[in-house]
């Protein structure tokens, strides 16, 4: 049985991962950073460990664990926990943009140092990124977060390469507008001026079981892509992205 370390899974994505990998016949290892939700995990069945990406500390204890978990074998590591800062860029302070990259970038480069000598070891294994459409465009207000999902992207692209000659492939997964909690959860650094998703994206968005089938390409073929790009929206900006000057963008983007 393959093992699979998924962090984030108090709900949405990495919840609805955990359950799906496991009927499909996965050792799902779970993380999340409430003791709560640790409880609820234990109480479902699954192998959970408590984890903090903004403490070291509590990094390298969760790395051991899962190491013990699964008897340093691991074949996945769906790096998918993370949250958001919001805010115009000017009101984001130096400490609330070092813990939005201390938890969406430092935290996860130092779990995947951890664990990644136990995925050299296998014949096959996977490393899976949650990105965001926020990994290849910034828009007013979410500057702080697309900023941390750029710098995931390019570490996930040199990392890609450095382990060209390994059994090792990364992937990552670029979800738009998904109906989770983490809109509800999100830092927001201006009472004043909330930053909200436009209609647009609202009426577009998916449940978080839409990521299930990228996710299962990326683990289980022999090719997986680079890079999966899910909800229309995310699909479709990507395009225009590529096709468009870029102040033509900066006034799409500027107009949501």
């Amino acid at each position: 049985m393959k093992s699979i370390f998924i962090t984030g899974c108090s709900s949405g994505i990495g919840f609805v991962a955990a359950q799906a990998l496991r009927t499909r016949g996965y050792h799902v290892i779970t993380a999340c950073r409430q003791p709560v939700d640790y409880q609820k995990l234990v109480d479902l069945g699954f192998d959970c460990v408590l984890l903090d990406l903004d403490d070291p500390n509590s990094v390298e204890r969760a790395a051991k664990e899962v190491l013990a978990f699964c008897h340093h074998q691991l074949f996945g590591l769906f790096n998918n926990a993370g949250f958001g800062v919001y805010g115009a860029i000017m009101s984001i302070s130096r400490a609330k943009l070092e813990a939005q990259f201390s938890t969406n970038f430092f935290g996860m480069h130092q779990l995947t140092q951890l664990l990644l000598p136990a995925m050299l070891s296998q014949q096959d294994a996977r490393i899976i990124q949650t990105s965001s459409i926020m990994g290849f465009i910034s828009t007013p207000g979410r500057g702080a977060y697309a900023a941390s999902k750029y710098a995931l992207e390019a570490w996930s692209d040199a990392l890609r390469l450095e382990l060209k000659e390994t059994c090792i492939k990364v992937c990552l997964l670029e979800p738009g507008p998904i109906e989770t909690a983490f809109t509800h959860n999100v830092n927001q650094m201006e009472q004043g001026h909330i930053v909200e998703n436009p209609p647009l994206a609202k009426h577009f968005a998916l449940p978080p079981e839409a990521i299930l089938p990228k996710l299962y390409h990326a683990l289980e073929k022999s090719s997986p892509k680079i890079r999966y790009r899910i909800t229309l929206i995310t699909q479709v900006t990507a395009i225009l992205k590529r096709l468009l000057p870029d102040k033509l963008m900066d006034r799409v983007l500027k107009r949501k």
